[in-house]
């Protein structure tokens, strides 16, 4: 299982719907892999959207995340005047790195 985050911007007027993770979630198809989806708002920031997504590959998962995503911003009626800004996994730096 694979995290993914996707940054959305919202309609200037509009916050994070409480529903979003819901409207993402309907509009994923079997293929896309999605197990679940959290949402959190940054004031004056946008969204990011936290895709858990079953898969073969980091890239298999990415690739699901921005195509389910872009579907449905661009599908869905209640998405009106959101965009996708940026899709991928966010990676997180451990002790095993050189600093």
């Amino acid at each position: 299982m694979y995290l993914i985050h996707v940054r959305l911007r919202a309609p200037a007027e509009e916050s994070a719907r409480p529903d979003l993770a819901a409207i993402i979630s309907s509009c994923a198809e079997e293929g896309d892999g999605l197990e679940h989806v959290s949402v959190h708002a940054h004031a004056g920031e946008g969204l990011t959207l936290g895709l858990f997504l079953l898969a073969d590959s980091l890239a298999t998962a990415e690739d699901s995340a921005a195509r389910l995503s872009r579907r449905a911003v661009e599908h869905h009626p209640d998405l009106l005047g959101y965009g996708v800004v940026t899709s991928g996994a966010v990676l997180v730096p451990g002790p095993w790195w050189d600093t």
